[in-house]
């Protein structure tokens, strides 16, 4: 039979949460930072069971039965602790150690080196308070650190010899080998005797997860130290990318407070934040975060604080653990981002304002998206076509990044909704075609008053359409009065059209991906299933078309596809059909948002810009009834098939109409 070390027993604890061990046999509701079900030990109808993924436990109010995804599968599933263990170390991808003599040994192994580590530990403890520790002590009182700090922590100090340690530990009897293989000794290339790896240090012990010494930080007091901290070598106990400084009685603070773990850069910062009574921080150990840290800090906080310094090294910083985070994000599972004063650390702000201030920077924190989008922005310029087109490829690239589908479909959709909110003029009284840069209605990607434009990004025709500079005397105004009549009969039909194209051929989103994201619909229930259409391409885009119908089938726009799907007037089209190659996909596609646009947008915005020309004398309706009758009869859109230049067409149409009106009314 398997032998079950608590060192084993610690690793498969940490690698599964307990909301999801004991989900599979309990319904759980969140509620707040715990989950919430019925007792599985006695019938009820109000939930009295609780699990705590923080703590690492369970609890039923109603039988008092409290424990751990062990106990639970042993109390619930009738499971030996043997049996109970098996199963959640298959479920955790965790081998079963053997009872082998090698495995024997190596469990002896690290029970020497534990030992090792907390008798150099109290060594080190006993050094800061004599003779030799004095100008640590001085150092530590300069940074304001009590005595309390000093003994929740463990502080200590390696005196500057060479065999300090080494000589009270052989004296202890330990072994050579143990204390190298421990990493307290350093053993030299040329044979040469071992001498102690830290000298003249600030010592921090590391603790693992069964709060037992697992390896050391120490920080330099010499000036012109090589390195200023240094940690200890791995060692069988102590994997650095796996460990996070003070990570157990932080887990528990954060528990109790209710709030995130924060993840601050070093040591000192930790400990200054414990002093000022914020007793949640953990802090990496010299690198960036892992995704086992990662993973470790997740297991107890559902969305972190990452608190980093304002400056350049900061947020660069911050863009790393972004980069590392974006794939492994999950539903719920994210990170927050602090920044603190250019310059500061948190011990520099808690010494300068206080504790208030620090709280401040800390419910100030920042999303990950929020923070993402900073950085994509930032990082290029956004002034052409191209460059937009750039953004939102490598925005997509990003979100292909992140694993899990439901994140993200959800960062695709929030991200393309940022994209088309940075590029949409603000409402404002201006020149036609003159958007928020007043350069042509470009400057940020607008058109006009906002409407959705085709030229914006979709790649067909550049930046602004041909022709807009003889129009730029011409204002806007408030929307005129709605002539009855100018509705389009066959309204719902054009708008499916454009959504039956995409379903049937998905490809169609990718080349004109802009467009789609900016049309303006007004049937509610074909908003809906462009809505749904774009969430599931987004989520998964190598979707064809009858995995896309599946799955639409699926959500509260199945009604609509139906629809869609089986109108006779759109089966006449055969740039609608499935069959039809993609290119007379696309140039069908194109002549029907233009018609669409025609209708929804165009032809509005033209009529409020004829009635805004002539806005003086007892004739102006006429002109602007005039001017509206001339763009209907003169400037509709062509017939499928037509190749004709829509937006030379609606210039030349705003010609025509100033001709009419000047020609009947004298201007």
């Amino acid at each position: 039979m398997a032998r079950f070390t608590p060192e084993f027993l610690d690793e498969l604890k940490a690698r599964l949460r307990p909301s999801d061990v004991i989900g599979k046999h309990v319904k759980l509701k969140k509620r707040g930072n715990a989950w919430w079900g019925l007792s599985p030990f006695k019938p009820e109808k109000t939930p009295s069971f609780t699990v705590d993924d923080r703590r690492g436990s369970y609890h039923c109010f109603s039988t008092q039965n409290h424990g751990d995804i062990i106990t639970f599968l042993i109390e619930t599933q009738g499971l030996t602790f043997p049996e109970a263990v098996e199963r959640l170390a298959a479920d955790a991808g965790l081998a079963l150690p053997t009872e082998s003599p090698a495995e024997a040994a190596r469990a002896e192994k690290a029970k020497g080196l534990a030992e090792a580590s907390a008798a150099a530990a109290k060594f080190y403890q006993a050094m800061l308070h004599r003779a030799d520790g004095r100008t640590a002590m001085e150092y530590l009182r300069g940074r304001e650190i009590t005595d309390a700090q000093i003994e929740a922590f463990g502080i200590g100090f390696a005196p500057a010899g060479r065999h300090a340690l080494k000589d009270y530990l052989l004296n202890k009897g330990f072994t050579d080998d143990v204390l190298v293989e421990a990493g307290l000794l350093i053993k030299p290339e040329d044979g040469g005797a071992t001498y102690d790896r830290f000298r003249n240090r600030i010592m921090f012990p590391i603790l693992g997860t069964r709060d037992r010494v697992i390896a050391f930080g120490g920080r330099a007091l010499d000036p012109n130290a090589r390195a200023k901290y240094l940690n200890s070598p791995e060692t069988p106990l102590f994997h650095k990318g796996s460990v996070l400084y003070n990570f157990t009685n932080a887990r528990a603070a954060a528990a109790d407070d209710k709030k995130p773990l924060i993840v601050c850069e070093g040591y000192m910062d930790v400990i200054a934040l414990w002093g000022a009574g914020i007793k949640r921080a953990v802090a990496p150990l010299g690198t960036a975060l892992t995704e086992d840290q990662l993973a470790l800090l997740w297991r107890s906080s559902d969305e972190p604080v990452l608190c980093f310094d304002g400056d350049s090294a900061g947020v660069n910083a911050a863009h790393r653990s972004i980069d590392r985070a974006l794939p492994m994000l999950k539903p719920g599972k994210s990170l927050n981002f602090a920044f603190l004063p250019e310059g500061q650390d948190p011990d520099d702000l808690l010494r300068a304002e206080g504790v208030g201030a620090m709280n401040d920077v800390l419910e100030k924190a920042r999303p990950l998206v929020d923070v993402l989008w900073s950085r994509e922005i930032a990082a290029r310029e956004l002034d052409t076509p191209e460059r937009r087109a750039a953004l939102r490829s490598h925005l997509r690239d990003l979100v292909k990044e992140i694993a899990d589908k439901d994140v993200r479909g959800a960062y695709g959709e929030e991200l393309s909704q940022r994209l088309n909110a940075q590029f949409q003029p603000a409402p404002k009284s201006g020149g036609y075609g003159q958007g928020a840069a007043g350069q042509g209605g470009y400057g940020q990607g607008g058109y006009g008053q906002g409407g959705a434009n085709p030229f914006r990004q979709t790649g067909q025709w550049g930046g602004r359409p041909r022709g807009a500079g003889r129009n730029q005397g011409f204002r806007f105004a408030a929307p005129a009065r709605p002539t009855p009549g100018l509705k389009s009969p066959s309204q719902w039909v054009r708008e499916a059209s454009l959504i039956l194209a995409a379903i049937n051929h998905p490809a169609l989103l990718e080349r004109h991906e802009a467009a789609y994201f900016e049309l303006d619909l007004a049937d509610p229930g074909l908003k809906a299933l462009l809505g749904e259409v774009l969430s599931a391409i987004s989520t998964d885009p190598a979707l064809d078309s009858a995995g896309l119908k599946s799955h639409l089938t699926k959500t509260g726009a199945a009604g609509t596809l139906e629809r869609v799907t089986h109108d006779p007037q759109l089966g006449k089209h055969r740039f609608l059909r499935p069959e039809t190659e993609i290119d007379e996909v696309e140039q069908g596609f194109r002549n029907a948002l233009a018609h669409h646009l025609f209708e929804s947008t165009h032809k509005q915005e033209v009529a409020r810009s004829a009635s805004q020309i002539f806005t003086d004398g007892d004739d102006a309706w006429k002109a602007a009834a005039a001017a509206r009758e001339e763009l209907i009869n003169s400037s509709k859109p062509e017939e499928e098939g037509d190749e004709g230049d829509s937006p030379k067409r609606f210039t030349d149409a705003l010609e025509r109409m100033k001709q009419t009106v000047e020609k009947k009314f004298g201007r």
